[in-house]
C-alpha cells in the first residue's frame, strides 16, 4: 500500500493503515481544498462530513483526494488542468466520487496531477502534464483517469511538482515528467514522457518526493536523495543552489525509515525514532527554533517518540507515538491548525487529541488533511 511504502508504520501499530477514520482538514481554502463546502480558509481543523469511512489521503497545490473503505476515490478542489479527475476543470468544495469504481488502493497529488494505484496493481494518472509527468507517453492532460503503460506490478507511487516516482513489485525504481536540475535521478536534465528506470538496482523499499527533490530509502535502511538541493535540503553537507542527477546517499547510517521534503527542506526519521531535518529555515519549518539553514540532517530536540511526518511549503508536522499532533513553520491562512496565523520556530501540539492517524500535504500545499479515530 502507498501508505506503507511512503511512510512506514503507523502512530499506533494496533491501527490498521485502512481502518475507517474521520477525515479533518484546515489552512488555506480558496479553491475549496479543505471540503467543507465553501471557500473560507480554515486555522484549527474541521471534520470534513461525518463520516468515518475514509482510509487515505493526499493533498495537492490546491486540490485533495481520500479512498474509503470500500476502495471508492472521492476528489475535491481545483479542477484547473483536470487535476481531479472528474472529467472536467470546475471547482468542487466538497468530496465528489471519481467515477464508480471501489478498486482503488493508493493515491498521491502532486503540484497540478495525481497518481493512484488499483488492487490489481495498475498505475493510473491525470491532470497537469506540461513536461509529460502523467507518464502517458505524450504532454496532454488528462481530466480523468488514464492507465500508465500495461503494467500491473507497481506498488508505490510519490508525485512532486511536475515530476513523478513510482516503485514496482520487484523493488525497482522508476521516475518520469520533467528532469530540470535532475529531478528523475536518471544522470540528466532531459524530460521523460514514459516511465524510466533510475538505476538497474532492486533494493528500493520506500520513495517520496518533494517539491523539486527526491527521497528513497533502501531494504538496508540506508537514504538517497536527488533533485534541487537549495539551502542544503538534500542534507549532503553542501551549501548554494547545488543538484544531483542521480541518488546520493545521505551519510553512511543505515538506520533511516522515512524522509520527506517540503519547498527547500527535508525532514526524516530513524528507527529509534528520533525526528531530523535539514534545508532552508527562514521560517523555522527545521523546528530548531531558529532561522538558520542547515546542510546536513540535525536532530530536533532529543524525544525518541515520532512516528509520521510530511513536509509542506515551509513548514512541516509530525505525528507522536501517543497520536498526538504536532506543527511548525510559516502560518499563513492558519496552515499549521494552532488556531491563529502565528510562525512558529519549533514543534507546537495541535490541539489536545491523541487520536490522530496520519497526516498528508503536497510539498507545495498551503492546507492540510488528517485521519484520526
Amino acid at each position: 500500500m502507498l501508505f506503507q511504502k511512503l511512510m512506514g508504520k503507523g502512530p499506533a501499530s494496533m491501527i490498521s493503515p485502512d481502518a475507517p477514520k474521520g477525515l479533518w482538514a484546515w489552512g488555506n481554502n480558496a479553491d475549496g481544498q479543505l471540503g467543507l463546502g465553501n471557500t473560507t480558509s480554515k486555522s484549527s481543523p474541521v471534520q470534513v462530513g461525518a463520516l468515518a469511512t475514509w482510509s487515505q489521503i493526499t493533498a495537492g497545490n490546491a486540490h485533495s483526494l481520500s479512498l474509503k473503505t470500500d476502495g471508492t476515490l472521492w476528489a475535491w478542489g481545483h479542477g484547473g488542468y483536470g487535476r481531479t479527475g472528474l472529467g472536467d476543470v470546475i471547482l468542487r468544495s466538497s468530496p465528489v466520487q471519481v467515477g464508480a469504481l471501489a478498486t482503488w488502493s493508493a493515491i498521491t497529488a502532486g503540484q497540478g496531477h495525481t497518481l493512484a494505484l488499483k488492487t490489481d496493481g495498475t498505475l493510473w494518472a491525470w491532470g497537469y502534464n506540461n513536461t509529460g509527468n502523467l507518464g502517458l507517453g505524450d504532454e496532454i492532460k488528462r481530466s480523468s483517469p488514464v492507465q500508465v503503460g500495461t503494467m500491473s506490478t507497481w506498488s508505490a507511487v510519490s508525485a512532486g511538482s511536475s515530476f513523478s516516482t513510482a516503485l514496482k513489485t520487484d523493488g525497482t525504481l522508476w521516475s518520469w515528467g520533467t528532469g530540470v536540475l535532475g529531478r528523475l535521478g536518471l544522470g540528466d536534465a532531459t524530460n521523460k514522457s514514459s516511465p524510466v528506470q533510475v538505476g538497474t538496482l532492486a533494493t528500493w523499499s520506500k520513495i517520496r518526493t518533494g517539491a523539486n527533490h527526491s527521497f528513497a530509502i533502501k531494504t538496508d535502511g540506508t537514504l538517497w536523495v536527488w533533485g534541487k538541493g537549495s539551502y542544503g535540503s538534500l542534507g549532503l553537507g553542501l551549501t548554494g543552489s547545488i543538484y544531483r542527477s542521480s541518488p546520493v546517499q545521505v551519510g553512511t547510517l543505515a538506520t533511516w525509515s522515512q524522509a520527506t521534503g517540503g519547498n527547500k527542506h527535508s525532514i526524516a526519521l530513524k528507527t529509534d525514532g528520533t525526528m531530523w531535518s535539514c534545508g532552508y529555515n527562514n521560517n523555522g519549518q527545521l523546528g530548531f527554533g531558529d532561522a538558520i539553514y542547515r546542510s546536513s540532517p540535525v536532530q530536533i530536540g532529543t524525544l525518541a517518540t515520532w512516528s509520521q511526518i510530511v513536509g509542506g511549503s515551509y513548514h512541516s508536522f509530525a505525528i507522536k507515538t501517543d497520536g498526538t499532533l504536532w506543527a511548525w513553520g510559516n502560518n499563513g491562512s492558519g496552515r499549521l491548525g494552532l488556531g491563529d496565523t502565528v510562525q512558529r520556530s519549533s514543534p507546537v501540539q495541535v490541539g489536545t487529541l491523541a487520536t490522530w492517524t496520519t497526516i498528508a500535504k503536497g510539498p507545495g500545499a498551503e492546507h492540510l488533511l488528517g485521519l484520526h479515530t
